[in-house]
C-alpha cells in the first residue's frame, strides 16, 4: 500500500502542487491528505470533472506547471470533451496528471453502473490517446511508473493518467481541527427522507439521486413493507436525476413528481435548474438535501453551505422556494408542496453521515425500471 504522504511529497518533487477534481471513495485517503497539506487555493474540489480539467488548464497557462486532476472513472465522461477539445496535443496541448479511481475493476464485486464503467475505462483512455499506468496495493515502485508518465506528459504536452485500484492507499483521516462542512443540524439525510416519504401520498412519484440517498429510500420502503414501484432509484448519472424527473413530470401531469436531490449533484449539473424552471411543470417538486458534503464517496466538502440554493432556484424560474432544517419545518414545507403548483424548490439542511450498516437495493436497475415504468404507464 502507498502512504498518501509519500505520494504527495513525491509529486511535489516533480513540480505538481495544484489539485482539483471530484471526490471518489477509492481516492479519499489521498485526497484527505491533500486537503490537510495544501493551501486552500492549491486544492479546489470542483463541480464536475470537466470543470476540473478546465481549471487545471488555467493553472498551467498561468504558471507553466501541470496540475493533478482526480476523479472516479464514472466522471471520465464529463471530462472527455475538454480533454479532447482543450488539452489534447492536436489542440492546445496542455499537460496534466489525471488520477482515476477504478470502480468496477474487472474481477471485483461492485454495483452495475460501476461494473460497466470499469470494463470500458481503459479502452476509453486508449481511444482518446491518454497514456496510463496502474497503481494497486501490490505496486512496489510507484515512482518508476509516475516518472514514465510525467516524462510522456511533458514531452507530448498531453494529459496522462494514474489508474488507482481499491485499497491502493493506506488509511488517512482528515485532521479533526480542519474538517470542513461540519454542521450542528439535528437531522441527517436519512431522517429527512423518512419525513418526506411519510408526508407525501401513496400515488406520488419519487426520483432519487445516486449514492446513499437512493439506498436509504429503498431501505425505508422495505422497513415500511411498501413496494418500490413509485421510486426511480438513480444509479450513476450524478447530477441528472432532476432531468429524469422533469421528463416524467411533463408526460404525467396528473402525478406529483418529487426529486430527492443532493447538494453535490445539483452543483455538478446546475444548468438543469434553469431548464426545470423555464419548462415550469406544475407537478414538479424539487427537494435538495444539503449536507455540504460528497457523503457517498468519503465526506469531502461541497460548496453547498457557501451558496444560496433557494435564491438560485428562484432566479431560474421556480415558482416557490423555501428551506427547512427540522422535522416541523420539513412537514410544513412538504404540505405546501403538496398543495401548490410548481415548479417548487425545497432545500433541507442536514448534517453529513450515514449508518454504517446501510445496505444496497436488492433489486437490479432493470427490475427497478420495469416496475417503475409499469406503474407510470398504467396511470
Amino acid at each position: 500500500m502507498i502512504r498518501p504522504e509519500d505520494l504527495f511529497n513525491y509529486l511535489k518533487t516533480k513540480g505538481i502542487d495544484f489539485y482539483t477534481g471530484v471526490p471518489d471513495s477509492l481516492l479519499k485517503n489521498f485526497c484527505s491528505y491533500v486537503t490537510d497539506s495544501s493551501p486552500k487555493e492549491k486544492h479546489i474540489i470542483n463541480s464536475n470533472e470537466g470543470a476540473a480539467v478546465a481549471l487545471a488548464s488555467g493553472h498551467y497557462l498561468s504558471s507553466g506547471k501541470p496540475a493533478l486532476v482526480y476523479m472516479q472513472n464514472s466522471g471520465l465522461g464529463n471530462a472527455i470533451n475538454p480533454l479532447l477539445s482543450l488539452t489534447d496535443p492536436e489542440v492546445y496541448g496542455i499537460p496534466m496528471l489525471l488520477m482515476i479511481g477504478w470502480r468496477g475493476e474487472p474481477g471485483k464485486k461492485d454495483e452495475p453502473q460501476h461494473i460497466k464503467q470499469g470494463k470500458v475505462m481503459l479502452g476509453m483512455l486508449d481511444s482518446i490517446g491518454i497514456r496510463h499506468e496502474h497503481l494497486s496495493k501490490d505496486t512496489i515502485d510507484y515512482s518508476e511508473k509516475i516518472d514514465k508518465l510525467i516524462d510522456e506528459m511533458l514531452k507530448e504536452n498531453s494529459p496522462v493518467a494514474l489508474i488507482i485500484s481499491e485499497g491502493t492507499f493506506e488509511s488517512y483521516d482528515l485532521k479533526a481541527s480542519e474538517k470542513e462542512s461540519v454542521s450542528d443540524f439535528k437531522l441527517r439525510r436519512e431522517d429527512a427522507l423518512k419525513i418526506i416519504i411519510d408526508n407525501i401520498s401513496e400515488n406520488d412519484v419519487i426520483v432519487s439521486t445516486t449514492g446513499k440517498t437512493s439506498r436509504e429510500v429503498f431501505e425505508y420502503r422495505e422497513l415500511k413493507g411498501q413496494g418500490h414501484q413509485n421510486d426511480f432509484l438513480t444509479v450513476g448519472s450524478m447530477g441528472h436525476c432532476s432531468q429524469i424527473a422533469l421528463g416524467i413530470a411533463i408526460e404525467k401531469k396528473d402525478l406529483q413528481v418529487f426529486v430527492l436531490d443532493g447538494d453535490g449533484a445539483v452543483i455538478m449539473q446546475m444548468g438543469s435548474l434553469a431548464i426545470s424552471g423555464s419548462e415550469a411543470p406544475e407537478n414538479f417538486k424539487h427537494i435538495v438535501i444539503n449536507n455540504g458534503a460528497h457523503d457517498s464517496v468519503g465526506g469531502q466538502p461541497t460548496a453547498g453551505f457557501e451558496i444560496n440554493f433557494t435564491e438560485i432556484a428562484k432566479a431560474c424560474g421556480y415558482k416557490s422556494v423555501s428551506s427547512a432544517q427540522d422535522e416541523t419545518g420539513i412537514k410544513n414545507e412538504i404540505n405546501k408542496l403538496m398543495n401548490s403548483a410548481g415548479p417548487s424548490f425545497l432545500e433541507i439542511k442536514v448534517s453529513k453521515g450515514a449508518r454504517k450498516d446501510l445496505g444496497r437495493p436488492t433489486t437490479s436497475p432493470h427490475q427497478n425500471k420495469e416496475a417503475f415504468m409499469n406503474y407510470l404507464l398504467n396511470k
